[in-house]
């Protein structure tokens, strides 16, 4: 992961968008954050993303922090996202996933819950960390579509 810093760090907001053409700079920014959450680059990431004044920055910084764990910190800037174009998307894919997987108990919220809860799932992922690994795999899985969700949802407000 560390050979993608020298490319991460030369990434403009342009670049992120080529070949279009970038309409949306922040949202692009927020892609940049993305980038840097997914090689595993928290700090560079949260710099990015504390800096956005928008839901998708907040859920870029609720991610982040939620990675570290600092979860209440995590908790924070989900409730200054509030509800964000992914929920909807990405409660169907919990609930796909959940239901595909052979989790234990406690990921039963995942199947109950009428829309995504990500306070619930910040405190699912909590209890991930010293669960069985079938619960761990689920969140993790999980987040991975929450992370190609959003940075979906972001690259196509950089460039429309």
């Amino acid at each position: 992961m560390t050979a993608m810093r020298p490319a991460l760090a030369a990434m403009t907001p342009e670049m992120v968008v080529a070949p279009h053409t970038l309409k949306n700079r922040e949202m692009a920014r927020a892609c940049l954050a993305g980038l840097w959450l997914r090689y595993d680059f928290l700090d560079e990431s949260h710099r990015i993303s504390q800096d956005l004044e928008n839901a998708s920055g907040s859920y870029w910084h609720a991610i982040m922090h939620r990675r570290e764990p600092d979860f209440d910190n995590s908790k924070y800037w989900f409730r200054r996202v509030g509800r964000h174009p992914v929920f909807a998307p990405l409660a169907v894919a919990a609930l796909e996933l959940t239901r595909q997987a052979k989790a234990p108990g406690q990921a039963r919220i995942l199947l109950e819950q009428p829309e995504w809860d990500p306070f619930s799932f910040v405190d699912l992922c909590e209890v991930a960390l010293d669960d069985a690994p079938p619960l761990h795999a689920l969140c993790m899985k999980i987040q991975q579509r929450e992370w190609e969700l959003l940075f979906d949802h972001c690259y196509r407000e950089a460039v429309s």
